[in-house]
């Protein structure tokens, strides 16, 4: 059993529009307070042993310059890291799946000897999204995705009770439990929609088709 309600209200969710080099991007940013030391959720959260803990096998050079790649997923480039100092942290990489690329900023902050905030910032241009992607899906075709990630961290580092491999996520999401969570996350993300200035319907529209496709109930984005 995984706590859903719990996991959902604890996360915090926005959604902007901004430029970068004069090209239009939208900028989701995911964050969550967990219960332990900035030393180990840093450790969780870049290490290849750690990460295929909570939410994906990783290979590859995890140093500055270096390339990763996520089994089955994602892989790009270290752009940054800056190690734990002064209570904070932070590493930036390039993500790169089905021919795009976007970027993704990972920002730790020590609230506290045991509590770290953790924040996911992922910025991708306009106009290197699928076509009608946006229009069909919202924030939630990628935000929900991140959504499954930070629960599994939440489950690893024990920040909501409850057991769940990554390899059992994918049939999860078609239990009551699963579709609990994504209904939430997805329902979740088309606030943050709305909060952006999106218009209420065509936000809740987009966030019912983001359950069906993670839930199973389409047969893709």
């Amino acid at each position: 059993m995984v706590d859903v309600p719990a996991q959902i209200a604890a996360v915090t969710r926005t959604v902007r529009a901004e430029e970068v080099d004069g090209a239009p991007v939208r900028v989701q940013t995911i964050a969550q307070t967990y219960p332990t030391g900035i030393e180990d959720l840093w450790e969780a959260t870049t290490t290849a042993e750690r990460i295929a803990r909570w939410f994906l096998p990783v290979s590859g050079d995890l140093s500055v310059g270096g390339r990763y790649q996520l089994q089955g997923n994602a892989g790009g480039e270290v752009i940054s890291c800056t190690t734990p100092s002064g209570g904070v942290a932070a590493y930036a990489i390039t993500w790169e799946f089905g021919g795009g690329v976007s970027w993704v900023n990972v920002r730790l902050a020590a609230e506290g000897a045991e509590e770290t905030r953790f924040e996911l910032e992922h910025i991708a241009r306009v106009a290197d999204f699928p076509d009608g992607m946006w229009e069909t899906f919202g924030p939630g075709a990628t935000g929900v995705g991140w959504d499954g990630g930070l629960l599994g961290l939440s489950l690893h580092v024990g920040a909501v009770e409850g057991v769940l491999a990554p390899d059992e996520a994918a049939a999860w999401a078609t239990t009551d439990e699963g579709r609990a969570f994504y209904r939430g996350a997805a329902d979740r993300w088309g606030a943050a929609h709305v909060a952006a200035g999106a218009d209420p319907v065509a936000a809740q529209a987009a966030a019912d088709a983001t359950y069906g496709f993670y839930a199973g109930q389409v047969s893709g984005a």
